[in-house]
C-alpha cells in the first residue's frame, strides 16, 4: 500500500511555482493550456518542460500526457480555443459592410481574444526569430486559423486560392502582431493603423487576398458602433 501511496505522489509534480490561472472547474487539457500561457508569459518556450507545466497546471504528468503530446500541440489548443471565441461572435451588424471592413472587424476581435496573453505571445515571437523549426510550426498553426477568420469575415477560404489567401493573410497579421505586443495605447491606435496599412498592402500582393481589400467609396461612411480606422486618424491628427 506504501509503495503504491508512492507512486502516486511521484506521479504528481510538487511545485512552489504559482498555481495555474483557470478556474477551479476548468478541465485538464483547459487548465493545461492556461498554465503553458501562463509560463510562456514568463520565460522562452525553450526552458519550459512538461513537468513544469503540469506541476503549474496541478496535474500528473499521465494525465498531462494523454492530453497533449507536445508544447506545439498545447499552443495549437489554444489558438483553436481563440478561433471558437472569435467565430461565436455575432457578426450580423457589419454583414453588409465591405470585405475589407468585415476582415478588419474579425481581426480586430481576435487581438481582443488575445489580450490577456499578450506577454506569452511577445515571448512566442522572440523566439521564433530565432528557432526557423519553431516559425514554420507557428506559420503553419496561424495558416489555419486564418482560413477561419477569412470564413468569418465571409471571404472564401477554399482551394488552392483560399490557402494563398490564408498564408498571405497569416504574414500580414504576424507584422500586425509585432505592434500590438508593444502597444500600451487602451485604444490601440497603433494598431488599428497596422492593421489598416497591412491590409491596403494586401491589394498589391498580386491576388493573394484576391480583391478582398477593395472598399468602394461609399465605404467611408462608417457607422460608429465601434472603434475604426477613423478613430486612429482622428487621434493622430489631434496628436
Amino acid at each position: 500500500m506504501a509503495r503504491k501511496s508512492a507512486r502516486k505522489s511521484a506521479a504528481r509534480p510538487v511545485s512552489t511555482a504559482p498555481a495555474s490561472t483557470s478556474p477551479p472547474d476548468a478541465t485538464d487539457r483547459e487548465r493545461a493550456i492556461e498554465a503553458f500561457m501562463d509560463l510562456l508569459a514568463e520565460k522562452p518556450i525553450e526552458q519550459i518542460g512538461f513537468a513544469e507545466i503540469a506541476a503549474r497546471a496541478d496535474m500528473s504528468l499521465p494525465d498531462l500526457r494523454n492530453a497533449f503530446g507536445s508544447t506545439i500541440a498545447i499552443l495549437a489548443a489554444h489558438m483553436k480555443n481563440v478561433d471558437r471565441t472569435v467565430l461565436a461572435a455575432d457578426t450580423a451588424e457589419f454583414a453588409e459592410e465591405p470585405p475589407r471592413e468585415r476582415l478588419f472587424d474579425v481581426l480586430m476581435r481576435r487581438l481582443e481574444v488575445l489580450a490577456p496573453h499578450r506577454a506569452a505571445i511577445r515571448s512566442l515571437s522572440r523566439s521564433a526569430m530565432c528557432n526557423p523549426g519553431l516559425a514554420l510550426a507557428l506559420n503553419a498553426l496561424a495558416v489555419r486559423s486564418q482560413q477561419w477568420m477569412l470564413t468569418a469575415a465571409d471571404i472564401s477560404a477554399s482551394g488552392p486560392q483560399g490557402m494563398m489567401r490564408a498564408q498571405g493573410l497569416a504574414m500580414l497579421f504576424a507584422g500586425v502582431l509585432r505592434t500590438w505586443i508593444n502597444d500600451d495605447d487602451e485604444g490601440l491606435a497603433r494598431t488599428m493603423a497596422a492593421l489598416d496599412r497591412a491590409l491596403a498592402r494586401g491589394q498589391t500582393w498580386s491576388g493573394v487576398l484576391d480583391g478582398v481589400c477593395r472598399i468602394p467609396a461609399c465605404a467611408s461612411r462608417l457607422r460608429p458602433r465601434r472603434r475604426r480606422r477613423d478613430d486612429y486618424d482622428d487621434e493622430t491628427a489631434a496628436a
